[in-house]
């Protein structure tokens, strides 16, 4: 199973792919991730290190190059879930040429749809214990009265927005292009997780009866 997992910031897409890759026993690979451990053991080249260190985006052929590695680890040989990336129709299209080149290709691409008042929502409600690092809701999984709270900077309401509307620009041409491709699955992320969880294994598994 190759698939690429999409969704906006605070849609559960974590929880969903943890799932996900322990059923069907492949890596979940996050391209923000291997950048920040190899920048963590010195093994990115310096000019990247500036590029990350003043905001600017790594470019695609060194993204490339990251997952080509990773993917062609022994975890990764049944396949794998593609989080953070591709992000643009031109690296979408790099890694289908890096799949091809294997004689692979994407099984799928599932992209989580949650109403964007209802993420900011979720996130702007959210709280952290500073002791315990236990993660609250006001509204939907409320903390006890002793819990000592904290509102995390990323989850402003100003910076959920930014977040948001910086996903809906990444993928205003990603989604299309996967649509078109016959690959794109929309899967509604609202509602209990064991919810979600159903919808989006219920589509694996159809993708995996198809394959």
């Amino acid at each position: 199973m190759r698939l690429v997992f999409v969704g906006p910031p605070g849609a559960g897409k974590g929880t969903q792919a943890k799932v996900i890759c322990e059923k069907y026993g492949i890596p979940q690979i996050s391209t923000g991730d291997m950048l920040r451990a190899a920048k963590a053991a010195g093994t990115l080249p310096k000019e990247l290190q500036d590029l990350m260190a003043a905001g600017g985006l790594v470019p695609d052929s060194a993204v490339i190059d990251l997952i080509k590695a990773r993917t062609d680890q022994d975890d990764a040989k049944k396949g794998f879930l593609l989080d953070g990336f591709p992000r643009t129709v031109p690296q979408a299209e790099a890694l289908n040429a890096l799949l091809a080149s294997r004689g692979q290709k994407l099984d799928t691409v599932l992209a989580l749809m949650v109403d964007k008042n209802l993420l900011i929502e979720r996130a702007c409600l959210r709280r952290t214990d500073k002791r315990t690092g236990q993660i609250y809701h006001l509204k939907y999984n409320p903390p006890p009265p002793d819990a000592d709270l904290e509102h995390r900077a990323d989850d402003q309401e100003d910076v959920v927005r930014n977040r948001i509307e910086t996903y809906e620009k990444m993928t205003a041409d990603l989604l299309p292009f996967y649509e078109k491709a016959g690959l794109l699955q929309k899967l509604d992320g609202v509602g209990a997780v064991e919810e979600v969880t159903k919808r989006v294994l219920g589509a694996l598994e159809v993708v995996k009866k198809e394959a």
